[in-house]
C-alpha cells in the first residue's frame, strides 16, 4: 500500500512539474517603451488625464520569433511597469501624488493596467501596482494607446519626461 502511495505521489509529482515547464516553454515576454510628458502647466491637486500615446505593437512579428501566432495567444497580462524620470536629470517624483495607466483600443474599449495611489517622496523610478487584467486584446491587435492620469501634489515649474517601461507576460500555445 505504503508503495502504491508513494508511486501515485512521484507520478502527480511529474505531471505538476512538466505542466510547469510546458508553461514556461510557451510563455515569453514583451517590453515596450513609452515616454509620457507631463507639462508645467498641469493643475495641482485635480485627477487629470494627460495627452494619450498610440502604440504600434508589432506583435505579429513578436509572435512570429516566439513561435506562435495572434490566434495561438491565450494570456496576456502587465507583468511589471516601471516609470523612471527621463527630463530633466535633477527631477524626482515628489510633485506626484497619483497616477494611473491605461490601455485602450480603437473600438472605445479601455482598461486599467496599473496604478500607484501613493507616490513616494525623493525618488526618481517608481513601479506601479499592476491590476493583473487580460490584456489579450490590445496586444494582438496592431496599435493600442496609453493614456495616463495623474494628480499632481506640487506645482512644476518645467516640463517632466518620464519613461513608461512595460513589459508584458504572454502565453500561448506553439504552432
Amino acid at each position: 500500500m505504503k508503495k502504491m502511495l508513494l508511486a501515485v505521489f512521484a507520478l502527480l509529482t511529474i505531471i505538476a512539474t512538466s505542466c510547469d515547464k510546458v508553461d514556461d516553454l510557451l510563455t515569453f515576454y514583451i517590453n515596450q517603451e513609452e515616454t509620457i510628458r507631463i507639462e508645467s502647466t498641469f493643475p495641482i491637486g485635480v485627477v487629470m488625464p494627460l495627452s494619450p500615446i498610440p502604440v504600434k505593437t508589432n506583435s505579429s512579428e513578436t509572435f512570429k520569433n516566439n513561435k506562435t501566432r495572434a490566434e495561438l495567444v491565450k494570456d496576456v497580462s502587465l507583468n511589471k511597469l516601471t516609470l523612471t524620470i527621463a527630463d530633466p536629470a535633477d527631477e524626482n517624483f515628489d510633485f506626484l501624488r497619483s497616477i494611473e495607466i491605461y490601455l485602450s483600443n480603437g473600438e472605445g474599449d479601455e482598461t486599467k493596467i496599473a496604478y500607484l495611489d501613493e507616490v513616494p517622496k525623493g525618488v526618481k523610478a517608481i513601479e506601479l501596482k499592476s491590476t493583473n487584467a487580460k490584456l489579450d486584446e490590445y496586444i494582438k491587435g496592431e496599435t493600442y494607446t496609453v493614456r495616463t492620469r495623474a494628480a499632481i501634489a506640487k506645482p512644476i515649474t518645467r516640463d517632466v519626461a518620464i519613461k513608461a517601461a512595460m513589459r508584458f507576460k504572454v502565453t500561448a500555445d506553439p504552432i
